[in-house]
């Protein structure tokens, strides 16, 4: 006789925490782990631009780090999101979780920077932008 197996009960998208969906314990932990992005509003459709991603403030130990930033856009019109657009990693102690990815768009949509912290999980943040 094999071993039941219980069926997950959730999601992974019900383990991102975001700025406005944190609750209980996280939502003290809001302000140090949600991913702040700086980009334009509208850039020309095709040309190159840059997207500032950052954490924190926030320890850097190898106990407690900020691991990776991740860019993704939830493209205008396109049937299958998100597209992944860029990933940095940080090695605790050393590198400081805040990165710059040049990227281009054909169309506009949300950029949502996702970030893992080694100790409270997947932490997103977003931003519109529009082409033109």
């Amino acid at each position: 006789m094999g071993l039941l197996v219980k069926p997950m009960e959730t999601s992974l998208g019900t383990m991102i925490y975001t700025y406005d969906g944190a609750a209980g314990e996280a939502l003290g932990k809001r302000e140090s782990h949600t991913p702040k992005i700086e980009a334009p509003k509208s850039v020309k459709s095709g040309e190159v631009f840059e997207v500032k991603v950052k954490v924190g403030p926030h320890p850097n130990t190898a106990e407690h780090s900020i691991r990776w930033i991740a860019l993704f856009l939830e493209e205008d019109g396109r049937a299958f999101n998100p597209l992944m657009l860029a990933k940095s990693s940080f090695a605790p102690g050393y590198a400081q979780p805040e990165v710059v990815f040049r990227i281009q768009l054909q169309k506009g949509g949300i950029l949502h920077a996702m970030e893992y912290c080694n100790l409270h999980g997947l932490w997103s943040g977003k931003s519109p932008i529009k082409t033109g």
